[in-house]
């Protein structure tokens, strides 16, 4: 492949935006009016979702099966099948999008195929029974776009999410790839880049929220013959998918904002630390790498500029400090991820001593467009401290799990509500958890607060890098706060000893009370062992490992007094807490609690109501499950 020239990238968007007219329905109705060619070399396009969670769902099946099916009726030529990046709206997987029209399929069988190729790409009769269904008039909703998930939602960071084949490098092209770049390398000298990035307003989306301007201004000013671009994929917040989604739908997005980054800086050479645990995200990141060299993207004299930048995937082997970024660079440099004090630090002597700038994956993908629409635009987005999107792994309770992208400045309850469409089965919320496992449990009151990174930090937990787990009525605080701090403990390296030993500490005493032997006393030596691990520890593992005990504390200290001096998990999550009855005025006698009971304590006449006899229970709850009369209850 020959290297290309700015002129070539716009040869390729153009005939790009040909082939592709058809999937974007606006562009499409202009061009008819028009009487313009507005089929490229096909009559349609069918877009499978080909993210981790549809590929889960056996989307690739689906591609397949599509393929397969189109060939014997010759439609091989007339409709393009395309497997595309992360859509967003996991719970709906696995997804199809199908164009003109962006008619959105969701859940779809294998044995779906047959019919949406017979109905709607040749008859021209979309399925209804597969489209999305509001869940109050149950009327379909056919576009994308009207779908209530997507309707609060603001791309930047996935701007290309669901609309293009990630391991082609023409469509990224084609939806002005590239041109960010082109612009830093040839009209705008290094400190006019990072002046751009300053006025947008931009920090760090991977927790910390220093700004980017700010920090790219520290390494371009460190004297040195070397200098490193970094981008941190090292993503092991537990039910966090951000930055994995990212690399799998837009990876090109990522390596164009290293660039950006690199030229304001004065970088040759960048890495890339992805944990070795996305395969896929790895895959498509290492075939953009290689294309983009093809390309003259990168390597020497990039777009013919005389910047030169060379960019390497180094995989992780999964530990959660590697995310701090003074691991992460040992790491890199083949020695055991921990982390150094700080000063120096990284922006003047990091990766093997020398200036270093560490951004995550959806701080790059914001870079390009931020050159190229201008900082002004981005800082006109979100709140006054807090411009631009961010994005957000929605998971836990709420009926739609996956992927969102809003304005900072959308409330957390928006988020939850309106585009989540709030918690299943009709269940209450009790605790949304931000900020993953070092964040704060958010009661339902403060649901309404802003997203904005001092906001959020107010109420105790931090923005983090946009996990957002939803906790319904059913969960326990205590028992989330010792999961939260297990989690913590596990992968604390162990160097400094607040964090090694106090989580530890913390840990014992939160087990002990979740296993019924909490003793008075504990709430309050909590509360003082916190602060010390906070103030003392040597990263920002140990500083934040508290919070989710603080903020259930802050927020829920009567579940921790009910566990403690009662005895009791009303949630029924400690099993060593619960005791179990049965209702008579719910139980029919059908007696199939007392088949399942392993250790037979379950007693009564057929089409009588049972009783459980509690000295003898072990709290295993095989009853309450089996019972289909909802009459087995916590008491």
């Amino acid at each position: 492949m020959a290297r290309i020239t700015i002129e070539g990238l716009e040869t390729i968007k153009e005939r790009v935006n040909r082939e592709n007219l058809l999937r974007s329905a606006e562009k499409h109705r202009e061009a008819e009016k028009h009487s313009l060619d507005t089929t490229g070399s096909y009559r349609a396009h069918v877009l499978v979702c080909g993210g981790t969670g549809c590929k889960a769902s056996h989307s690739e099946a689906l591609y397949n099966a599509l393929k397969q099916e189109l060939e014997p009726r010759g439609l091989t030529n007339e409709i393009k099948v395309v497997e595309t990046g992360c859509n967003g709206f996991c719970a709906a997987g696995p997804i199809m999008v199908i164009y003109p029209g962006g008619i959105f399929y969701q859940r779809i069988k294998v044995e779906d195929v047959p019919e949406i190729i017979t109905e709607h790409l040749i008859n021209g009769k979309p399925l209804e029974r597969l489209m999305f269904h509001d869940p109050e008039t149950e009327e379909p909703i056919p576009h994308m776009q009207d779908i209530p998930f997507f309707g609060k939602q603001k791309a930047i960071a996935l701007k290309n999410r669901s609309l293009i084949d990630a391991e082609h490098i023409d469509e990224y092209i084609g939806n002005d790839g590239y041109k960010g770049a082109a612009r830093a390398l040839t009209e705008l000298s290094p400190e006019e880049v990072i002046e751009e990035v300053r006025k947008s307003g931009l920090r760090g989306r991977g927790g910390a929220g220093f700004p980017t301007g700010m920090k790219w201004t520290f390494a371009q000013k460190a004297k040195a013959d070397t200098k490193f671009i970094l981008c941190n994929a090292d993503e092991g917040d537990p039910g966090a998918f951000m930055d994995r989604s990212v690399l799998e739908n837009d990876p090109h997005s990522v390596l164009e904002g290293m660039i950006i980054g690199g030229y304001a800086i004065g970088a040759r050479k960048g890495y890339i630390y992805c944990r070795a645990e996305y395969p896929l995200a790895i895959k498509r990141l290492s075939l953009a790498i290689e294309l983009a060299k093809e390309y003259g993207l990168l390597g020497d004299n990039i777009l013919g500029s005389e910047y030169s930048l060379d960019i390497h995937v180094y995989q992780g082997a999964g530990a959660f400090v590697c995310g701090e970024e003074t691991a992460l660079m040992a790491s890199i440099e083949g020695r055991r991820g921990m982390p150094r004090p700080r000063p120096p630090f990284p922006a003047n002597q990091g990766l093997w001593d020398k200036p270093s700038v560490l951004n995550n994956v959806e701080t790059y993908a914001c870079v390009p467009q931020i050159i190229l629409q201008g900082g002004s635009w981005f800082a006109s987005i979100g709140t006054e401290r807090s411009k631009g999107t961010k994005v957000f792994a929605l998971t836990g309770d709420v009926v739609n799990v996956g992927l969102v992208e809003v304005p900072m400045g959308t409330s957390v309850r928006e988020i939850i509500f309106d585009i989540g469409g709030g918690i299943p089965d009709g269940n209450k919320i009790k605790a949304a958890q931000l900020g993953g496992p070092s964040g704060g449990c958010l009661p339902e009151h403060t649901l309404d607060t802003p997203i904005d990174f001092e906001e959020i930090t107010k109420l105790g937990a931090i923005m983090g890098s946009g996990g957002l787990i939803v906790m319904d009525e059913n969960c326990c605080m205590v028992d989330s706060a010792r999961f939260f701090m297990e989690f913590c403990q596990e992968e604390s390296c162990g160097k400094c000893t607040p964090c090694r030993e106090g989580t530890k500490r913390m840990l014992e005493i939160l087990t002990r009370i979740c296993n019924g032997k909490g003793k008075e006393g504990d709430i309050q030596l909590l509360e003082e062992m916190a602060p010390y691990v906070k103030d003392s520890a040597l990263c920002g593992l140990g500083q934040t490992a508290p919070n989710p005990v603080l903020t259930t504390l802050r927020y829920f200290r009567h579940e921790y007094e009910e566990h403690i001096l009662e005895r009791k998990c009303h949630a029924g999550t400690c099993t060593k807490l619960v005791t179990y009855g049965i209702d008579p005025e719910t139980c029919i006698g059908c007696g199939l609690c007392a088949k399942k009971c392993p250790q037979q304590c379950i007693t009564g006449e057929k089409k009588k109501p049972h009783v459980i006899d509690t000295e003898a229970c072990i709290k295993c709850g095989v009853c309450m499950e089996s019972c289909k009369f909802d009459a087995v209850k916590y008491v």
